[in-house]
């Protein structure tokens, strides 16, 4: 790979800027690709995007850049697009600094702008060599997601087409979904989920098997049809918990079961109001599982085996073998999922083995 060190100015950067949305950015007078496959949306915040025009109007160095030679006198940026945009969205009028416009500012100060040199490397070399120095020299300030890799290393047609339903804000998913989701569609956190969804949780298989189909439609339907039942079946008016359900995973083994959604919304309610279950989330995978894990039922305290162990004498009720405190467990008397609660008078303390032996009926 061959690296060369340039010097241009925010005048050349910013000549051409062209922000088509999901059809790309670009500038350097219509030469530079500001957002090829691999890299992220803007995320800046606008204290982030404002230290960027602090930096040029104080004539402070701006960290370098790098860009990628396409061999045609084209180039791409790889590291640097929030600080490009952020300068380009400046100059073109798209936000104020300091309550003033670029197009407020004066002659002079637009000229020390304009003529505020940025410092590029540019490296010609093959996509692999390119894609690798990407992932390496992040060093934006915005450490990559893991989605965010993946969109690099399995770039193409389809991945272009799954950012536009899941990865943009407002996007199709996120007016669909946003009730069921959780994260933020533009770090990929909702790509991310659905394709964990459809491949159980073979996210780089599924990825690398449709990596150059033309389009992700499959993915948005199934997408639509997970959100679909979850509304149909559940209510939605527990934000607190129903954003943080794997729904893609209980839609693929319970989307044709039978299920009474006034039923499981009195179950809901009384599971929220019982004290013993920790995890709220855990309740829509409980009602449909029946497996206690997802619900964290509230242990005893230790003090509480303490006063039962001393009460038994050390004696488990089931085998009748004498054991030392730690060798024996805290166990329901009447099970919590019979309505026996955890509390001092429905304990009793086990053997291990009596209380696996028990567990396991």
């Amino acid at each position: 790979m061959k690296i060369e060190l340039r010097e241009i100015t925010v005048r050349d950067l910013t000549e051409g800027y062209k922000d088509s949305g999901a059809e790309g950015v670009v500038g350097y007078g219509g030469r530079l690709n500001i957002r090829p496959p691999y890299q992220r949306e803007f995320i800046y915040k606008e204290k982030q995007r404002d230290a960027v025009i602090t930096t040029i109007t104080q004539n402070f160095p701006l960290n370098v850049m790098y860009w990628a030679d396409c061999g045609d006198g084209t180039f791409e940026v790889i590291d640097g697009q929030q600080r490009t945009i952020s300068i380009c969205q400046y100059v073109a009028g798209e936000f104020a600094y300091m309550f003033r416009y670029f197009h407020n500012l004066t002659s002079d100060e637009k000229r020390q702008i304009l003529e505020y040199p940025l410092m590029v490397y540019v490296c010609t070399g093959s996509d692999s060599e390119k894609l690798k120095w990407f992932q390496t020299i992040n060093i934006a300030g915005e450490k990559l997601t893991e989605q965010e890799l993946r969109n690099a290393v399995y770039s193409g047609p389809w991945v272009s087409d799954a950012k536009r339903y899941f990865s943009k804000n407002s996007c199709p998913a996120y007016m669909v979904g946003k009730d069921f989701m959780s994260g933020s569609p533009i770090r990929q956190d909702y790509l991310e989920t659905v394709i964990q969804w459809i491949s159980g949780n073979k996210i780089e298989g599924y990825m690398a098997r449709h990596q150059h189909d033309s389009d992700a439609s499959a993915l948005w339907i199934y997408f639509q049809s997970v959100i679909s039942w979850a509304q149909a079946k559940f209510s939605n008016k527990h934000k607190k918990i129903i954003n943080s359900v794997e729904w893609g995973a209980l839609y693929n083994i319970y989307k044709d079961a039978p299920l009474n959604p006034a039923e499981i919304e009195k179950e809901v309610q009384r599971l929220l109001l019982d004290d013993d279950v920790t995890k709220p989330s855990g309740i829509y995978p409980y009602i449909l599982t029946r497996d206690e894990k997802h619900l964290s039922i509230r242990a005893f305290s230790e003090k509480q085996k303490l006063e039962t162990y001393t009460r038994q004498g050390g004696v488990c009720p089931m085998c009748g073998g004498q054991f030392e405190l730690s060798a024996m467990e805290a166990d329901h008397i009447t099970p919590w999922s019979e309505g026996g609660a955890t509390t001092a008078d429905n304990c009793q303390m086990l053997c291990r083995h009596c209380n696996r032996r028990k567990s396991n009926k």
